[in-house]
């Protein structure tokens, strides 16, 4: 299958990222290579850049796309792992890091993937492919309260209860092998009120067990706690969301290194106020894609952007 790949909030990231000639830069989600392109062409042959990914499609293709434009390096890992794999590779700190944490549009895209509720497949989910756990494993084998939990959780949707029960009932009669038997499942569970409501009944519910199947909120936090240690001094991380799960967990990161813990009931302070933090905020709001980006790319209307330097 061809894609017309279309990185998100691309201007925006890479000016928040500052890059200097002769850095070296990390793509923690190099997909197929949109943004790590717009880093490698700002270094101007000049620097590094580190790409990771775990979905080998993206190896490949991303790779790919970047032949030629620098000097570069794929690592093949889940970005949960990156300060290690630099480590072992004899980097200790990096001057800027980029995360786009969407699913690329080729995993939605793919049916063999079993991504979409839109599109009937066999139940996967898995960005490494090389993983065991799947979304019909999960589907079918997790216990009633742990599989409403991962939908409450993950999915964030009022009606996780009534689709978990729903989906072990219908188990115990056949295992859910594909997307659409899920869906009907997740259809099912809600009330016709919910049916009639804007966006797609069964959204939320994948949505959670792709989290789940891919563990990407322990991802992210793993990755959120190693990355200060790896910046140099002067280095920018910038964090590009899609969902509010996700937005909320990076911006209490980067709040507690912006700011420092005053004396007054113990309310964070501004480091004008009192001490001083290691970080400063590049964005005191989340950034949000352009109209004009809007109409070229409907998949960027979820994006918030976030970026912080680190203090020299």
């Amino acid at each position: 299958m061809s894609y017309v790949h279309i990185p998100v909030l691309l201007h925006e990231s890479i000016e928040a990222l500052g890059i200097k000639p002769g850095g070296t830069y990390v793509d923690l989600t190099l997909g197929r290579g949109g943004h790590s392109r717009a880093i490698l062409e700002k270094l101007g042959g000049s620097g590094k850049l580190f790409c990771f990914d775990q979905d080998d499609q993206a190896v490949k293709e991303g790779g790919q796309n970047l032949q030629g434009l620098g000097n570069f390096e794929i690592v093949h890992s889940n970005f949960a792992h990156f300060a290690e794999e630099l480590k072992a590779r004899g980097v200790s700190q990096v001057d800027g890091i980029l995360a786009d944490l969407g699913v690329s549009s080729p995993q939605f895209d793919d049916p063999e993937r079993g991504f979409s509720y839109r599109v009937d497949a066999r139940l996967d989910m898995r960005m490494d492919r090389s993983a065991s756990l799947t979304a019909e494993e999960v589907v079918n084998t997790y216990p009633l309260e742990k599989l409403a939990k991962v939908i409450a959780d993950y999915g964030e949707d009022r009606d996780a209860y009534q689709i978990a029960k729903m989906i072990v009932r219908h188990r115990e009669q056949a295992p859910i092998r594909t997307t659409f038997e899920l869906v009907e499942c997740i259809k099912a569970a809600k009330s016709p009120k919910a049916l009639r409501q804007k966006g797609h009944p069964a959204k939320q519910t994948f949505q959670a067990i792709r989290i789940e199947v891919n563990r990407e909120k322990q991802s992210l936090e793993e990755m959120l706690e190693a990355f200060p240690e790896m910046l140099a001094p002067g280095g920018r991380i910038a964090i590009i969301t899609f969902m509010s799960l996700d937005d909320r967990i990076v911006k209490r990161k980067f709040a507690s290194l912006t700011t420092v813990e005053g004396s007054r009931d113990d309310i964070p302070m501004l480091p004008s106020e009192v001490g001083d933090a290691p970080f400063e905020k590049l964005t005191r709001k989340p950034i949000l894609p352009s109209a004009a980006e809007l109409e070229n790319n409907r998949r960027a209307a979820s994006a918030k952007l976030r970026a912080i330097r680190k203090k020299t």
